[in-house]
Parts: structure tokens; sequence; C-alpha cells
């Protein structure tokens, strides 16, 4: 069983200083404090996506045009502002 593995990771630079510094000021490498984000990161619950659904405009065989359906009610609702 492989308990620890070496690896390597290309991080942004100022990424980078956030760590060492991070890992300076609680006496420990940058190794565990990616370790613990890491950890953190997967400990969190990853929000659902909400439900998502197309209306088509149009009939077979001729131009048809989609959009999401939460556009196409947001737009009839400005229509019906504009017209009272």
């Amino acid at each position: 069983m492989i308990t620890c593995m070496r690896t390597t990771l290309v991080l942004d630079d100022t990424l980078l200083r956030q760590a060492k510094r991070r890992a300076a000021e609680r006496n420990l490498t940058v190794s565990d404090v990616v370790n613990e984000a890491l950890r953190d990161s997967f400990g969190r619950a990853v929000p659902a996506a909400p439900p998502f659904s197309m209306t088509t405009y149009g009939r077979p065989g001729r131009l048809v045009r989609h959009e999401p359906s939460d556009f196409a009610v947001e737009f009839e609702d400005e229509d019906r502002s504009r017209l009272r």
C-alpha cells in the first residue's frame, strides 16, 4: 500500500508565495499546506447544478431556434412590462 507519493505541481507564482507564507506562519512545509487545502476542498459538498432545459421554436425542416427555458421566461416578462 502506498502511503506517500511524490508528484510535481505547477502553481501560479502568487499562489505559491501565499502557500509559502502560510507554511512559514504555521511552521509547516508547503506540502503540508497543500495537503490541508486539498483535504479541506474535498471535504466540502459540491453544489448541484440547477436543472436546465431548452425551449425550441420553429417548424421541423426549417430554421429552428433553441434557448434556455429560463431565458425565454425572463424575456417574455420583460416584453410584458414594456406593454403595460
